[in-house]
């Protein structure tokens, strides 16, 4: 074989490659934006409940990349109607068969008597018998229940944490055989921990 033929083929070879790697790069492409609509799940077939709290790094102390999770925040890392709804769906439909929930040291959900809570949101919304908890749905109110059942405040940050696993296990709208487990985010040390092994009281309850 003549060195132009040879170089030639290596040639064909190097484009061959670079076909493919572009056909790659354009499949990967077309996968991450029609990813739902193609039925493909989470990279880790992962839902985590956390607390909107800033300090909490969820991606990094869970050891996630972009693509691996779907990641629900609200107040407190609590399991509220709206959790139970995304949950049931993306275990029922996408595919997702584990839960993970992170709740966290020094909660501002421990940081206010419900009294004051309370008084607060009643001045704001001028009578919390009127105030549409959804305004999608403004037949829906609390009815009978206190303001602060809806709030969810926390007095213990470990047993909260034992709480919410309990509530999405007990779940009818999710599976039984999707794993679910709770840890507790340390403010103070940058960690995850289990429930019930603490560091300090005085940061894992509230003191009102």
């Amino acid at each position: 074989m003549s060195d132009e033929t040879e170089h030639d083929h290596e040639n064909d070879h190097e484009h061959d490659h670079v076909h493919e790697r572009i056909d790659e790069d354009v499949t990967e492409r077309e996968d991450w934006a029609r990813r739902r609509r193609r039925d493909i799940p989470t990279g880790e077939n992962l839902l985590v409940i956390a607390c909107m709290d800033e300090r909490i790094p969820v991606e990094e102390v869970l050891g996630l990349e972009l693509g691996d999770a779907q990641i629900f925040r609200n107040a407190g890392g609590k399991v509220t109607a709206d959790v139970i709804r995304s949950a049931a769906l993306t275990t029922n439909f996408f595919d997702t068969d584990e839960i993970v929930v992170v709740n966290h040291t020094d909660c501002g959900m421990m940081s206010a008597p419900d009294e004051a809570i309370r008084e607060g949101l009643e001045a704001q919304t001028g009578g919390l018998d009127d105030a549409d908890i959804d305004p999608s749905l403004p037949e829906l109110s609390l009815g009978d229940a206190d303001v602060m059942d809806w709030i969810k405040t926390t007095d213990d940050i470990d047993e909260a944490c034992a709480a919410q696993v309990a509530y999405l296990e007990q779940s009818s709208f999710v599976p039984d055989d999707v794993t679910i487990t709770g840890y507790v985010y340390e403010v103070e040390s940058g960690e995850l921990r289990q429930p019930g092994d603490r560091i300090a009281e005085e940061i894992s309850e509230r003191r009102v």
